[in-house]
This record gives C-alpha cells, structure tokens and sequence, in this order.
C-alpha cells in the first residue's frame, strides 16, 4: 500500500494544529488528490510524523469522521470516505442559505462574519 503523505503544519499559524491538519486531508479529500479508499497514516505514525501529540491527530481525525470525510473502521484504520467532503456546490448552498437567513435577521456582514468565525472555532 502506498505511503500517504501528509504535509507539514505551520507552527506559525494562528489555526491550531488539529484544524490545519483537519482542513488539509478535507481540502484533499474533496480535490481528489486523497482518493476515496486511501487509507491515512494511524494516530501514533502520523503524530510522531508531524511531532504533535497523538491527541492532535485523533481530533482531527475525530472532526473528519463527524464531517463525513473519513471513516475509521476499528483496527482495520481510517479511509478516506467514498463520498468524500461536501462539494463545492454543497458549500456554496450552505453559504447562500446563511447570507440568506442573516440579512433577513438584519445583520451585517462584519456580524454575520463574525458569528461564522465564532461556530466555526466550536
């Protein structure tokens, strides 16, 4: 089985390791360059690939499986999923139906930004 390669974080980053690391494999996900059935690196490998605790790994992974974008399958380990991340359609339907919502709550953009900054940090 080939050796997937996951691309170093940014200590610099104002995004916590977890979540470079959970946008990077979905962002992939979703382009294709992470196919469907690709199995990833497991908890421990990976962590100590990236040297950040197996805790940042699992989380990720974690947050990856709620979104749909993998699947862990006990010790046989985690894949990507056939179905992958929401397409770009899919997010620009979410992103409408909240521009939507929020200007008829008589927000403004900076407000409605920042509440989406605020759930997405959750």
């Amino acid at each position: 089985m080939p050796q997937v390669t996951i691309h170093p974080l940014d200590p610099g980053s104002a995004d916590p390791p977890f979540e470079q690391l959970r946008r990077q494999v979905a962002n992939r996900a979703a382009s294709g360059d992470l196919a469907a059935g690709t199995r990833l690196p497991t908890v421990r490998a990976l962590a100590e690939q990236l040297g950040v605790a197996a805790g940042t790994v699992a989380r990720a992974y974690k947050e990856l499986e709620a979104d749909g974008v993998v699947v862990t399958e006990g010790r046989r380990g985690t894949f990507v999923r056939s179905t992958g991340a929401a397409t770009s359609s899919d997010a620009r339907a979410a992103a409408t139906t909240y521009a939507v919502e929020a200007r008829r709550l008589g927000l403004g953009l900076d407000e409605a930004t920042r509440l989406l900054e605020e759930a997405w940090r959750r």
